[in-house]
């Protein structure tokens, strides 16, 4: 099989689609903390304990979407703590995200040993099966590509347009981005910069979170260590490639997940037999960072990221 007949094939457009899903919760997340004036790195933490905790508790009995509320609530509960650290406290936001996302991997890991320690392989649990929409899933070609897939990746697309709407056709939306762009011209309209930027970063938190339990529940059914794999850091860079904007932050997922699931592909193609598997894995990192310098050239970062806010200064 050529490289055309992969990237026209639905299996290949289908693999990418699930692939960019945990990449679209956890990078609209992010995009929603920042866009409220806050750094968040820690979202790779917060992935892996929203992985875990996700698992867990449908391990321990819940129903799946039991699952993605708890780990929505661990995510939320992680955001807390870095916004209180970062916004009224006023630390720095590069060394909270850090040391959150080292506190909550540890916790996950730590967590993991007192609850199974006997268990020398993770136990599986029963994971979201796709289901195909109705009319939309036989469509030739696109219908077993985007229309047959599982509930939490209708969900991560659903996620988009929402957050789209709330930033730009609503109030909030409208104070979140105030608070990342001009944080007096907020606190001069009587409202508060500090419970603003808390909230985005608790509710970015749980986005974060979400995307993690999607690895969990959704593309795999059990827990492993590393299985977030740096994709935290991915999604850091896929908000800068989208310009703080949900719709392109969206492509750049699915961007990103097509290298990823063509490199998979290539692998077993002739030329997988001459290269070097370290090549192919290195791929989509490579390409996404060109893709990242093209675009981020042209991008306006908020005007007051990472600038801490303390009203009555100037």
């Amino acid at each position: 099989m050529d490289i055309f007949e992969i990237l026209t094939s639905a299996a290949f457009w289908a693999a990418a689609i699930r692939i960019a899903s945990p990449l679209i919760f956890a990078t609209m997340g992010e995009l929603i903390c920042e866009r409220a004036g806050v750094l968040n790195l820690g979202i790779e933490g917060i992935m892996v304990a929203g992985a875990f905790a996700g698992w867990i508790a449908v391990y321990m009995g819940l129903p799946l979407w039991g699952g993605v509320a708890v780990a929505f609530a661990t995510g939320m509960m992680l955001g807390a703590l870095h916004g209180l650290l970062s916004v009224p406290f006023g630390l720095s936001q590069h060394v909270v995200g850090i040391g959150l996302t080292l506190l909550a991997t540890s916790l996950t890991f730590y967590t993991y040993r007192v609850v199974l320690p006997e268990v020398s392989s993770p136990p599986k649990i029963t994971a979201f099966q796709p289901y195909p929409i109705p009319g939309l899933s036989e469509i030739p070609g696109l219908g077993s590509a985007f229309f047959t897939q599982t509930p939490l990746t209708y969900a991560a697309f659903a996620l988009v347009a929402l957050v789209a709407f709330v930033l730009y056709r609503t109030p909030l939306g409208l104070a979140v981005r105030a608070a990342g762009e001009s944080p007096a011209a907020v606190a001069a309209q009587g409202l508060s910069v500090t419970a603003i930027r808390m909230g985005a970063v608790i509710v970015g938190s749980g986005f974060m979170a979400v995307g993690g339990a999607f690895l969990t529940l959704s593309a795999f059914d059990s827990f492993f260590f590393d299985m977030v794999n740096g994709r935290g850091w991915i999604c850091i860079a896929l908000v800068v490639f989208g310009a703080w904007k949900p719709g392109k932050a969206m492509l750049g997922a699915i961007l990103f997940a097509a290298f990823d699931a063509l490199q998979i592909r290539l692998q077993q193609t002739p030329i997988g037999a001459l290269v070097p598997y370290q090549l192919f894995l290195m791929m989509p990192y490579l390409l996404s960072i060109l893709a990242l310098v093209l675009m981020s050239r042209r991008a306006e970062v908020p005007a007051a990221l990472m600038v801490p806010f303390n009203k009555g200064e100037r």
